[in-house]
C-alpha cells in the first residue's frame, strides 16, 4: 500500500493558489456537506473551537472520498498534539501563535522522526494504514506540509528568520490576533494592520516561502490572491451559518 500523496503539499511546491474554507463546527456531517463544494482545502480548527483528535478523525474519513485537502491546526505548537494528529493521518498541519526561529524549529522537530526529530514511533497507526504502508518512517516526511502561523508583531520582525528554518513549507498570517498585537484589537482591516500584512507577503516571496491567510473580505481576499498568497481561506463555516440564518431571518420578521 502507498503513501498518500500530499495534493496540498504539491500544488503548493508548484506555486498554485488555492482556495480554502475555515471549519470550525465539530463533527463530521458539516464537513461532509462542504467538501464537494470547491474548494481546494479545509481547514479544521482545534484552536478555537470544542474540536480535538477525536472530533478531527470522523472528520478525514468524511472527506476522504472528495477532491479537498484537509489542513488541521492544533491548539498550540505542541509535540503531542502534532504527533496525535500526524497519527491519525493527518498530513498538513497548520501551527499556531510561532514567534521565533526556535519555536519553528521546535514545530518542525515535532513532524520528523528521529534523528531529524523527536516524533514518537507507532507502527499501527492510521496514517501508515495500520501498518500497511513500507516504509513510512522512512518517507512520512515527504508528504507532511507544515505551516506556520504568525499572528504577533514581535512574530513579524522575526519573519525571515522564521521562514527560513528548514522543513517550513509556508506562512500563514493571522489577522485577528495580528490586529490586537498591533493595537487594533477587532480591527484586522485597520490600515495599519492591513499594510503590515501585505509587506508581510511581500517579504515572504522575497525568500521564496509560501505565504496564506484568512479573511471574510472577499474584496481584500483577492487583493492578498493577487499579490501573491498561494492558500488563501475566504470564509468560515460558523459565520456561513450565524449570517446566513440571520439574512434569512430578517427577510421575515415583521
Amino acid at each position: 500500500m502507498e503513501l498518500p500523496v500530499n495534493r496540498f503539499k504539491r500544488k503548493l511546491l508548484a506555486g498554485q493558489s488555492q482556495i480554502g474554507l475555515w471549519c470550525g463546527l465539530p463533527g463530521s456531517y458539516a464537513v461532509e456537506i462542504v467538501a464537494p463544494s470547491g474548494f481546494d482545502w479545509l481547514l479544521f480548527d482545534t484552536e478555537h473551537s470544542p474540536s480535538d483528535v477525536l472530533t478531527v478523525l470522523p472528520q478525514l474519513q468524511a472527506v476522504a472520498p472528495y477532491d479537498v485537502a484537509p489542513v488541521v491546526r492544533p491548539a498550540f505548537n505542541d509535540p503531542v498534539l502534532i504527533k496525535r494528529f500526524l497519527d491519525i493521518g493527518v498530513q498538513t498541519l497548520l501551527i499556531p501563535y510561532v514567534q521565533n526561529e526556535q519555536e519553528a524549529k521546535a514545530a518542525v522537530a515535532a513532524a520528523r522522526y528521529a534523528p531529524r526529530g523527536i516524533r514518537g514511533v507507532s507502527a499501527l497507526t492510521r496514517a501508515t494504514r495500520f501498518g500497511r504502508v513500507p516504509n513510512y518512517a522512512q518517507t512520512a516526511e515527504q508528504e507532511i506540509c507544515l505551516l506556520l502561523q504568525i499572528e504577533t508583531g514581535e512574530a513579524l520582525d522575526q519573519l525571515e528568520a522564521i521562514a527560513g528554518v528548514d522543513g517550513v513549507d509556508g506562512i500563514f498570517i493571522g489577522p485577528a490576533d495580528l490586529a490586537a498585537s498591533l493595537g487594533y484589537p477587532g480591527q484586522p482591516g485597520h490600515p495599519a494592520v492591513v499594510s503590515a500584512i501585505e509587506n508581510a507577503i511581500e517579504r515572504l516571496k522575497a525568500v521564496g516561502k509560501p505565504s496564506g491567510i484568512l479573511t471574510a473580505d472577499e474584496k481584500f481576499a483577492a487583493r492578498c490572491i493577487a499579490q501573491g498568497t498561494l492558500f488563501t481561506a475566504v470564509g468560515v463555516d460558523v459565520a456561513l451559518l450565524a449570517r446566513g440564518s440571520e439574512a434569512l431571518a430578517s427577510r421575515f420578521s415583521r
